[in-house]
C-alpha cells in the first residue's frame, strides 16, 4: 500500500474510532448490546450534512450531530430502563424508527456535499496538504475525546456508571439510580457515534441513508481487536486500545481488499466472521488447555498391574 493509501486508512480509523469509543461505552462500560448505533451513526451524518447544505457553519453543524445522537440513545435507555423492554429489542425499535427519522432529516436518501464548505476546509493549512490537515485535526479530536472520557469515567458519576455495568444490583443497594445511569450512558455512547457519523459524512462529502448498516459489528470488531492486541486493564489504556483497534481493523479491511482475498460485497460477512472468531477464540483456547491438561494428567498416572 502506498503512503497516500496508508494515510487514508489511518484517517478513517481515527474518524471511525470516535464511533468505537461510543460502542465501548455501551458494550463494555454498561454491558448493554445497543443496536441503536446503526441508526444514530446515520442520524449524525444526516444532521450535519443537511445543516451544511443549508448554509450553516460546519462547526455548528458538526456540534448539532452529537446532540441528535444523544436524544436517540436516551430513547433506547428510556425504553429499557423505564418501560422494561429488553436491551436488544429497545435498540432494534429505536434503530428501526431512526430509519424514517433519518429520511425526514435528510430529505433524500443520498445528500452530496461536493460544493459545500466542510469542517476540514475551515482549518488552517499551514502549508500542509489537505490529507495531512485532515489527519492531524482528526488525531487532535480523538485525543480530546479519549481525554474527556477518561476524566469523566474517573469522576464519582462515571464510576457509578461503570459500577452499573459491572454489578447493577449492588449499585442499586447503595442508592444509585441505575435506570438514569443507563439512560445517561446510552445518550453519551450515541452522541459519540453520531459525532463520528458527522465527521465521516464530511470526510467522504456525502451522507447516505444506508451508511450506518453494520456499524455496530464494525465497532465491536474494533473493540475486540484493540483489547486482544494491547491487553491493557486501565481505563485510559482501554480507551486508547479501542481506537488503535479501529485503525488496525481498517488496515485489515484495506489489505484484504487490495490482495483480492474478498470482494467489496463480502465486507459485512468478513467483519461478522472476524467478530465471531474473536469472541469464540478464548473459549476454544480454554477447551484446548483443558484437554491438554487432561492428557498430561493421564500420562502421569502410574501403570496398574
Amino acid at each position: 500500500m502506498g503512503t497516500v493509501v496508508i494515510t487514508g486508512v489511518i484517517l478513517q480509523g481515527l474518524l471511525y474510532g470516535i464511533m468505537v469509543l461510543g460502542v465501548y461505552i455501551s458494550f463494555r462500560v454498561l454491558d448493554f448490546p445497543d443496536l441503536t448505533v446503526d441508526g444514530s451513526f446515520t442520524l449524525g451524518a444526516g444532521t450535519a450534512a443537511i445543516l451544511i447544505a443549508s448554509g450553516v457553519n460546519p462547526f455548528l453543524a458538526t456540534l448539532a450531530a452529537p446532540l441528535a445522537g444523544c436524544a436517540a440513545g436516551a430513547v433506547t435507555g428510556i425504553l429499557h430502563s423505564f418501560f422494561g423492554i429488553t436491551p436488544l429489542l429497545a435498540g432494534i425499535l429505536t434503530m428501526t424508527g431512526l430509519y424514517s427519522v433519518n429520511l425526514r432529516v435528510m430529505g433524500v436518501p443520498n445528500l452530496p456535499l461536493m460544493r459545500k464548505e466542510i469542517i476540514f476546509d475551515c482549518l488552517p493549512a499551514a502549508g500542509l496538504s489537505n490529507q495531512a490537515v485532515q489527519l492531524l485535526s482528526s488525531l487532535v479530536v480523538v485525543i480530546f475525546c479519549i481525554f474527556m472520557l477518561y476524566l469523566f469515567l474517573n469522576t464519582e458519576y462515571g464510576q457509578a456508571m461503570r459500577g452499573t455495568g459491572d454489578n447493577e444490583a449492588m449499585m442499586r443497594s447503595v442508592g444509585v439510580d441505575t435506570r438514569k445511569m443507563k439512560v445517561a450512558g446510552l445518550a453519551l455512547s450515541n452522541a459519540l457515534v453520531a459525532f463520528s457519523g458527522a465527521m465521516i459524512a464530511q470526510y467522504q462529502r456525502f451522507a447516505d441513508i444506508s451508511m450506518g448498516i453494520g456499524m455496530i459489528i464494525a465497532g465491536l470488531a474494533s473493540v475486540i481487536v484493540g483489547e486482544v492486541l494491547l491487553g491493557v486493564n486501565s481505563i485510559r489504556g482501554k480507551l486508547c486500545a479501542v481506537v488503535i483497534g479501529s485503525i488496525v481493523y481498517r488496515f485489515v479491511i484495506a489489505l484484504v481488499l487490495q490482495l483480492n482475498f474478498i470482494r467489496v460485497t463480502d465486507l459485512k460477512l468478513f467483519t461478522a466472521i472476524l467478530v465471531i472468531l474473536a469472541l469464540i477464540a478464548p473459549r476454544l483456547k480454554e477447551g484446548y488447555n483443558r484437554r491438554a491438561a487432561g492428557k498430561n494428567n493421564g500420562s502421569k498416572q502410574p501403570a496398574r498391574g
